[in-house]
């Protein structure tokens, strides 16, 4: 039987087939038991001692037949002696044959004279005529050396190791080449169960977390490209007094760390976040999380895997900063773990994967900005407090935390819907704890700065409002212009409506639907 599945475009083959291998008998595993005889004892065996059980058994079996067969050659010689010595005495042979009485006697009379043996005797009187001609005496002479040749070479064989093993090997090869065929079954390592995992495709997606603590996701291709200055699409929908505060993009695959206003931090996977309609509110994540009562969510971060030489680089709203080593929270547990000591009234508003050699950036809602390297930091375990990595004014607090990437521009976001790009080498390198230069400059008309991100011309940008709406646009739409100015308008808000979350997607150019035409980038 021959089964061919034709799969759709859009389908993953290395997915399906996980699900052929956990559903069908495609790929099975079983166990061998290596049970044999081994110098007349049963014994189980592994795979290298059954090799050498076997290896020893063909040696004893090249050995065995090498010796019989020259067992069986020194027999012949002696016959073909005899037979030798008759051709070389063939007129007195006949005439002593012809004159004795009977076999017997005949036996006794060429053993008596000629000093053969009765086996050698009984073969001259068992020879047929014919073999008295002179090419069949040929032939004799012939078959003897040739017998002779044989006997050495066995002697050979049964005197050298090395030349057991090159029959064995050859024997072997002539087996192969004889009856091996394509093998059909791949005996592999032993391989775990197919885990959940397996049978999902990995693909990016949108992570959307609501100020209520609703959560869901979706593609990402479900949020169309548009220009700056659209009115955006509903991307979830909420309460009243509900809106849409975090969005992030990760794989199915990765790892979901949720780090809530308590310290604590909680791991789940993309795959298990409930995928819901892209106006749908999601599901409540106090229904995937152990949360205590007074306990919010207030950072999350995508990881793909946990490894040595990754920190998670901490900021909290109060200007602290706290660098620690990530296969510390690679143990995850349904309780959580503490994450990060925080002191009352102080809460974590970012947390970045770093190689603790980068430089990070703190934004601060009034339009303040520092830069300075990680190294600054010292490690710290997982229930510390962290460093001053910012001084503050009165009223003001963090807001973004981003780590320096070359060649890439500090996007600003504020409330009204206001943004702009800056250069990295207008903001120079300072140690921590210093109070910052202006990023953005605030006023009523832009509001207060609700977002900042590191971002380059290939990226794209996704803004949530806080009645829900999403608009995607791309960075290299958004002007680059100087520290100290308003920014230009990235979204048109409703009356009361406000920018409430900004996020940067990992998608490429050719990944977006085509655009029309509208106004150049950079005016109002």
């Amino acid at each position: 039987m021959r089964i061919v599945i034709d799969l759709k475009r859009d389908a993953v083959a290395e997915v399906l087939l996980n699900q052929l291998y956990k559903h069908t008998p495609l790929q099975d595993s079983f166990g061998v038991n290596a049970l044999a005889i081994v110098e007349g004892r049963p014994r189980v065996l592994n795979l290298k001692d059954a090799l050498r059980v076997f290896v020893q058994h063909r040696r004893e079996v090249v050995t065995r037949r090498t010796a019989y067969d020259l067992r069986k050659a020194q027999e012949r010689l002696h016959i073909l002696a005899g037979l030798k010595i008759a051709i070389e005495h063939l007129d007195r042979a006949i005439a002593l044959i012809r004159g004795a009485a009977d076999p017997a006697s005949a036996r006794d009379g060429l053993m008596a004279t000629f000093g053969l043996s009765q086996v050698q005797a009984q073969a001259i009187l068992e020879m047929r005529l014919q073999r008295l001609t002179s090419l069949e005496r040929d032939k004799v002479l012939e078959e003897y050396a040739e017998t002779e040749r044989a006997i050495q070479r066995l002697r050979e064989i049964l005197g050298d190791e090395r030349e057991i093993s090159r029959i064995i090997v050859e024997e072997l090869r002539a087996v192969r080449a004889k009856y091996a065929d394509a093998r059909r079954t791949e005996i592999t390592d032993e391989v775990g169960a197919i885990s959940v995992e397996d049978l999902i495709v990995e693909e990016d997606m949108v992570v959307t977390i609501s100020h209520e603590g609703y959560i869901k996701r979706n593609a990402v291709a479900l949020y169309r490209a548009q220009r700056r200055g659209g009115r955006g699409k509903i991307g979830a929908t909420t309460r009243d007094e509900d809106f849409v505060e975090h969005l992030f993009v990760a794989s199915t695959h990765s790892y979901i760390l949720i780090f809530t206003t308590r310290g604590r931090v909680f791991w789940l996977k993309v795959h298990e976040v409930p995928q819901a309609g892209r106006a749908a509110r999601g599901r409540s994540i106090t229904n995937l999380l152990n949360l205590g009562p007074e306990e919010k969510l207030s950072a999350f971060l995508a990881v793909r895997e946990f490894r040595d030489g990754c920190y998670l680089l901490f900021a909290t709203r109060r200007g602290l900063v706290k660098k620690t080593d990530l296969m510390q929270y690679a143990s995850p547990r349904p309780s959580g773990l503490i994450a990060i000591a925080l002191e009352e009234a102080d809460e974590v508003i970012g947390v970045r994967l770093t190689d603790g050699a980068s430089e990070a950036i703190l934004s601060t809602r009034d339009g303040q900005a520092i830069r300075f390297k990680e190294s600054d930091v010292r490690g710290m375990g997982r229930g510390t407090y962290g460093v001053w990595g910012m001084r503050l004014d009165e009223g003001d607090e963090v807001v973004g935390l981003d780590l320096a990437q070359a060649g890439a521009t500090l996007l600003a976001v504020s409330a009204n819907g206001y943004g702009k790009r800056t250069e990295m080498e207008e903001y120079r390198l300072t140690r921590r704890g210093g109070k910052g230069i202006i990023t953005m400059r605030t006023t009523e008309k832009t509001g207060r700065v609700v977002g900042v991100r590191m971002v380059t011309d290939e990226d794209q940008i996704m803004l949530v409002t806080s009645g829900g709406k999403v608009i995607r646009l791309r960075a290299n739409d958004i002007r680059v212009i100087g520290r100290n100015t308003q920014g230009v308008r990235l979204i048109g808000l409703e009356e009361g409506e406000q920018v409430a979350s900004v996020a940067r997607l990992a998608e490429r150019e050719d990944e977006v639907e085509s655009r029309e035409d509208v106004p150049p980038a950079g005016t109002e």
